[in-house]
């Protein structure tokens, strides 16, 4: 049921942090792996890795913030591949600014990274899903989904709208044998949380306070959920917000 042999994954931003946690998790179940993301050494680094778990994998090049690299990135992969079977949308990056300091040159940044790759992604990945049968969407959202944040307006509101853009294409394209799906991660140990561990005084400390789990997470926490939602064990399950954070979110 769990087993992702012959399949095809396509991971944004797959080359660190959660992405690459998620991308270990589908290669571990036998499906091979395309990284897109933009920073060449860390790509080529996150490919071995997962050529080591046994993936055919290989990495492409793509700013998942353009409209024709998009559709470039995904012809090529279906190509090379001759199929696309699973997509994760993980590219992602922030501004911490409260919203009368940020500027709309970084509200635009935050929303297109996020948001709107994850947009162009999806409709650019809907065909070879379709082709392939059917396939399975995971857009990564976050606890600022839920959560509101007084440094973290534009992250907020282009996790949330992960939720309902996931929500809208589950029932459009649930026909097509699609599902789609998002995953909150909580407080993650990544490159983009130790920035916010950096500039907000005492947060580790908090979380860890806060989380049942008495910790912060690792990337690797996220690999399990991933094979779930690529996997056959997830085929009646569509349009959900999953929240893998420890406990954190149902904290009184």
């Amino acid at each position: 049921m769990f087993d992702l042999k012959g399949k095809v994954a396509l991971v944004t931003g797959g080359n660190g942090g959660i992405g690459l946690g998620m991308a270990k998790g589908l290669a571990e179940a036998g499906a091979r792996v395309v990284i897109a993301a933009r920073n060449p050494q860390k790509s080529a680094d996150a490919v071995e890795a997962l050529k080591a778990l046994g993936s055919d994998s290989f990495a492409l090049a793509a700013d998942v913030t353009d409209e024709d690299a998009v559709k470039a990135l995904f012809d090529e992969a279906a190509t090379r591949c001759g199929r696309l079977d699973i997509l994760v949308n993980n590219a992602g990056s922030t501004v911490r600014k409260p919203v009368d300091q940020l500027s709309l040159a970084e509200w635009h940044q935050v929303m297109d990274t996020n948001l709107t790759s994850a947009f162009l992604c999806c409709r650019a990945a809907h065909p070879h899903l379709k082709a392939a049968g059917g396939g399975k969407i995971i857009n990564i959202g976050s606890m600022m989904s839920i959560f509101g944040a007084p440094y973290a307006p534009a992250y907020g509101a282009s996790k949330g709208g992960i939720v309902q853009l996931s929500r809208a294409m589950a029932t459009s394209w649930a026909a097509d044998g699609i599902q789609v799906n998002a995953v909150l991660p909580g407080w993650i140990q990544t490159e983009l949380t130790d920035g916010a561990r950096a500039q907000v005084p005492g947060l580790s400390e908090r979380v860890v306070a806060r989380t049942a789990a008495g910790r912060w997470g690792r990337p690797e926490d996220l690999a399990g959920i991933a094979v779930f939602l690529a996997s056959a064990a997830s085929d009646f399950v569509t349009g959900t917000a999953i929240p893998v954070d420890g406990g954190y979110s149902i904290a009184g």
